[in-house]
């Protein structure tokens, strides 16, 4: 995928919805530790490369994931952080998107010119539970940011997001089930309580996969195939936009960059179905999917 920047890899688990890592799960496949944390080499540059004209990989207007084998503020990369920092600010024409399930470090961990947020910059803590949307989403309504999400995956157990969504501060909520080993069940009435919280409030709601155990009208279905997953979320109709954030993207000069010289996403048709759609900067072009490749 070309929408994902692991600077550092690997992880220490911290909250239930840790329990089954999916970065754990694919390390352990490669025998390897997910345990073990280090700076990534080359990958750790990615949002600054260029290609054989000179141009950037990572085009102006792009969304960043950022930290999806870790955490962006995990302690045992403290170290490395201040170097991720520069990167970013390095690239203001880029959305990056930081997601945490740390939120009590963030303040103490911001850089020195950070103010009230940057303007290309998402921070978004995970809410896998109720326990855990009520001890980290008082938390990231407290810090200064210009935009804020909400990750609830893997959904493990109903989640209220109402008494957090009315101020105005959350922009996004995304939604998803648990994969791989040991994967817990993910029920539709929990997605659509969640969806109706955030109609209501006017913020989007992405649906993007069911997890492998997804239970409906009290039918538990078996899903491993992450595809289908994310084709039936799609289908479910869920998902729903709200108003969108607007995004002061500039150059390293600080001027607006126009509107008709950012990244427009392309996607091939298989991606119309995809309950990811609306999360990702759409086809790299790679052309795995045309040969019977992976996504």
């Amino acid at each position: 995928m070309h929408d994902i920047w692991n600077p550092w890899h690997g992880c220490v688990k911290c909250s239930e919805g840790c329990e089954n890592c999916y970065m754990y799960y694919l390390d352990k496949m490669r025998d390897r530790d997910g345990s073990v944390i280090y700076r990534t080499k080359t990958g750790f540059y990615y949002p600054l490369h260029r290609d054989r004209s000179g141009a950037y990989t990572v085009r102006s207007g792009e969304m960043i994931r950022v930290s999806m084998t870790s955490d962006f503020f995990l302690a045992e990369a403290d170290l490395w952080r201040p170097d991720a920092w520069d990167i970013i600010r390095e690239r203001p024409d880029v959305k990056f998107y930081l997601l945490t399930k740390r939120p009590e470090r963030v303040r103490d961990h911001l850089p020195d010119d950070w103010g009230d947020g940057w303007e290309n910059v998402t921070l978004n803590v995970t809410a896998e539970n109720q326990r855990r949307a009520d001890e980290r989403l008082p938390i990231l309504l407290s810090l200064p940011a210009k935009h804020k999400g909400v990750m609830c995956a893997p959904l493990i157990g109903p989640v209220s997001l109402s008494d957090y969504l009315g101020g105005g501060q959350i922009e996004q909520v995304g939604c998803g089930g648990e994969n791989y080993d040991g994967a817990r069940p993910c029920r539709y009435e929990w997605v659509l309580a969640l969806r109706d919280e955030c109609a209501a409030a006017n913020v989007t709601f992405d649906f993007f996969e069911t997890g492998t155990v997804f239970i409906k009208d009290n039918k538990r279905y078996n899903i491993p195939d992450k595809r289908v997953q994310s084709v039936m979320a799609y289908k479910s109709g869920a998902s729903f936009r709200g108003r969108q954030p607007v995004w002061k993207l500039t150059d390293k000069l600080g001027f607006p960059i126009p509107d008709g010289e950012l990244y427009k996403p392309r996607f091939e048709a298989r991606c119309r179905v995809c309950g990811s759609r609306s999360m990702c900067n759409g086809c790299s072009g790679c052309g795995k999917c045309r040969h019977g490749g992976g996504e």
